[in-house]
Protein backbone atom coordinates (compact mmCIF):
# COMPACT_ATOMS: atom_id res chain seq x y z
CA UNK A 1 0.00 0.00 0.00
CA UNK A 2 1.60 3.43 -1.18
CA UNK A 3 0.96 6.27 1.13
CA UNK A 4 -0.97 9.43 0.20
CA UNK A 5 1.99 11.12 -0.73
CA UNK A 6 3.38 8.09 -3.16
CA UNK A 7 -0.04 8.55 -4.28
CA UNK A 8 -1.00 11.86 -5.09
CA UNK A 9 2.06 11.71 -6.90
CA UNK A 10 0.98 8.88 -9.37
CA UNK A 11 -2.51 10.60 -10.04
CA UNK A 12 -2.85 13.08 -12.82
CA UNK A 13 -5.95 15.58 -12.47
CA UNK A 14 -8.81 15.48 -14.66
CA UNK A 15 -11.41 18.05 -13.49
CA UNK A 16 -13.68 18.12 -10.30
CA UNK A 17 -16.94 17.84 -9.28
CA UNK A 18 -18.92 21.09 -9.74
CA UNK A 19 -22.78 20.89 -8.58
CA UNK A 20 -25.40 18.77 -8.45
CA UNK A 21 -27.66 17.44 -11.36
CA UNK A 22 -31.00 16.78 -10.13
CA UNK A 23 -32.09 14.47 -7.17
CA UNK A 24 -31.46 10.70 -8.30
CA UNK A 25 -27.61 11.34 -7.35
CA UNK A 26 -26.13 12.84 -10.43
CA UNK A 27 -23.07 15.35 -10.34
CA UNK A 28 -21.76 18.23 -12.80
CA UNK A 29 -18.41 17.81 -13.61
CA UNK A 30 -15.88 20.20 -14.50
CA UNK A 31 -13.45 18.84 -17.04
CA UNK A 32 -9.81 19.53 -17.93
CA UNK A 33 -9.83 16.95 -21.00
CA UNK A 34 -10.89 17.86 -24.83
CA UNK A 35 -12.90 17.08 -25.75
CA UNK A 36 -14.76 17.23 -22.20
CA UNK A 37 -16.54 14.29 -21.91
CA UNK A 38 -13.82 12.25 -22.04
CA UNK A 39 -13.34 12.25 -19.25
CA UNK A 40 -15.68 9.51 -18.24
CA UNK A 41 -13.45 6.85 -20.96
CA UNK A 42 -11.54 6.31 -17.98
CA UNK A 43 -11.85 3.67 -15.49
CA UNK A 44 -11.50 3.64 -12.85
CA UNK A 45 -11.94 7.47 -11.73
CA UNK A 46 -10.57 8.36 -8.72
CA UNK A 47 -11.79 10.81 -6.62
CA UNK A 48 -10.05 12.92 -3.41
CA UNK A 49 -12.20 12.98 -0.33
CA UNK A 50 -10.78 14.35 2.92
CA UNK A 51 -7.27 13.98 1.53
CA UNK A 52 -7.40 10.54 0.14
CA UNK A 53 -8.07 9.71 -3.32
CA UNK A 54 -10.68 6.56 -3.42
CA UNK A 55 -11.67 4.85 -6.66
CA UNK A 56 -14.81 6.03 -7.91
CA UNK A 57 -17.16 3.53 -10.44
CA UNK A 58 -18.82 5.54 -13.09
CA UNK A 59 -22.14 3.92 -13.49
CA UNK A 60 -23.64 6.27 -16.23
CA UNK A 61 -22.50 9.90 -18.04
CA UNK A 62 -22.80 12.13 -20.74
CA UNK A 63 -22.67 15.32 -21.91
CA UNK A 64 -24.88 18.03 -21.06
CA UNK A 65 -24.77 21.81 -21.62
CA UNK A 66 -21.30 23.32 -22.00
CA UNK A 67 -20.06 20.69 -19.60
CA UNK A 68 -20.69 16.66 -18.37
CA UNK A 69 -23.38 14.76 -16.29
CA UNK A 70 -22.06 11.79 -13.88
CA UNK A 71 -23.64 9.33 -12.00
CA UNK A 72 -21.46 7.49 -9.45
CA UNK A 73 -21.85 4.24 -7.30
CA UNK A 74 -23.45 4.28 -4.09
CA UNK A 75 -24.63 7.77 -5.05
CA UNK A 76 -28.15 7.54 -4.81
CA UNK A 77 -29.42 10.78 -4.46
CA UNK A 78 -28.91 14.37 -3.92
CA UNK A 79 -27.95 14.22 -0.55
CA UNK A 80 -25.32 11.78 -1.04
CA UNK A 81 -24.25 13.10 -3.96
CA UNK A 82 -23.20 16.73 -2.13
CA UNK A 83 -20.33 15.01 -0.31
CA UNK A 84 -19.44 14.94 -3.98
CA UNK A 85 -19.04 18.22 -4.55
CA UNK A 86 -15.68 20.16 -5.25
CA UNK A 87 -13.73 17.68 -4.65
CA UNK A 88 -11.05 16.60 -7.79
CA UNK A 89 -11.05 13.76 -9.84
CA UNK A 90 -8.15 12.38 -11.08
CA UNK A 91 -6.67 9.14 -12.76
CA UNK A 92 -3.84 7.02 -12.49
CA UNK A 93 -0.57 8.52 -15.16
CA UNK A 94 -0.39 4.77 -16.79
CA UNK A 95 -4.40 5.42 -17.34
CA UNK A 96 -3.43 8.10 -20.06
CA UNK A 97 -3.05 7.05 -23.46
CA UNK A 98 0.84 6.64 -25.10
CA UNK A 99 1.24 9.69 -27.27
CA UNK A 100 3.13 10.02 -30.50
CA UNK A 101 6.69 10.94 -30.74
CA UNK A 102 6.89 14.80 -30.05
CA UNK A 103 3.51 15.64 -28.28
CA UNK A 104 3.38 16.28 -24.56
CA UNK A 105 0.31 16.20 -22.06
CA UNK A 106 -0.08 19.45 -20.28
CA UNK A 107 0.62 17.80 -17.04
CA UNK A 108 4.31 16.36 -18.45
CA UNK A 109 4.83 20.56 -19.31
CA UNK A 110 3.88 21.58 -15.67
CA UNK A 111 6.96 21.66 -13.32
CA UNK A 112 9.43 21.84 -15.66
CA UNK A 113 12.19 24.85 -15.04
CA UNK A 114 11.99 27.41 -18.17
CA UNK A 115 15.30 28.06 -19.54
CA UNK A 116 16.26 30.91 -22.47
CA UNK A 117 18.13 30.21 -25.69
CA UNK A 118 20.73 32.24 -23.88
CA UNK A 119 20.63 30.48 -20.37
CA UNK A 120 18.73 32.68 -18.45
CA UNK A 121 16.29 31.37 -16.29
CA UNK A 122 12.82 32.79 -16.09
CA UNK A 123 10.55 30.18 -13.39
CA UNK A 124 8.65 27.32 -13.73
CA UNK A 125 5.57 26.06 -16.20
CA UNK A 126 2.78 26.98 -13.62
CA UNK A 127 -0.23 25.55 -16.09
CA UNK A 128 -1.31 26.36 -19.30
CA UNK A 129 -3.80 28.04 -21.03
CA UNK A 130 -5.84 27.33 -24.39
CA UNK A 131 -6.29 30.26 -26.14
CA UNK A 132 -7.76 28.87 -29.74
CA UNK A 133 -4.86 29.99 -32.06
CA UNK A 134 -2.31 27.81 -29.69
CA UNK A 135 -1.55 27.15 -26.15
CA UNK A 136 0.20 29.71 -23.75
CA UNK A 137 2.47 28.42 -20.73
CA UNK A 138 2.42 30.08 -17.28
CA UNK A 139 5.54 30.29 -16.01
CA UNK A 140 6.07 31.87 -12.76
CA UNK A 141 9.04 32.89 -11.37
CA UNK A 142 10.62 36.81 -10.81
CA UNK A 143 7.11 37.34 -12.49
CA UNK A 144 4.49 35.78 -14.27
CA UNK A 145 4.79 35.26 -18.02
CA UNK A 146 2.31 34.24 -20.42
CA UNK A 147 4.72 32.66 -23.05
CA UNK A 148 3.03 31.00 -26.67
CA UNK A 149 3.48 26.88 -26.98
CA UNK A 150 4.95 27.38 -30.58
CA UNK A 151 7.51 24.50 -31.38
CA UNK A 152 10.24 25.09 -32.70
CA UNK A 153 9.81 28.79 -32.89
CA UNK A 154 9.41 29.53 -29.29
CA UNK A 155 9.70 26.21 -27.54
CA UNK A 156 13.26 25.42 -29.18
CA UNK A 157 13.83 22.00 -26.81
CA UNK A 158 11.97 20.04 -24.52
CA UNK A 159 14.68 18.41 -21.80
CA UNK A 160 11.98 16.03 -20.06
CA UNK A 161 14.65 14.33 -18.45
CA UNK A 162 16.58 16.80 -16.88
CA UNK A 163 13.20 19.14 -16.39
CA UNK A 164 13.85 22.03 -18.56
CA UNK A 165 11.91 23.90 -21.38
CA UNK A 166 14.30 25.96 -22.98
CA UNK A 167 12.59 28.96 -25.09
CA UNK A 168 13.52 31.82 -27.91
CA UNK A 169 12.18 34.41 -25.33
CA UNK A 170 12.82 37.90 -24.19
CA UNK A 171 13.66 37.63 -20.71
CA UNK A 172 11.72 41.18 -20.04
CA UNK A 173 8.76 40.38 -21.35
Amino acid sequence: MTDAADQESEMITMGRVSGLFGVNGWVKLFSHTEPRENILQYKPLYIELQGEWQPLDLIDGRPHGKGVVAKFKGYTDRDAASALVGANIAIRQEQLPELPKGEYYWSELEGLKVVTTDGIELGVVSNLIETGANDVLVVKGDKERLIPYIRPDVVTELDRENGILRVEWDPEF
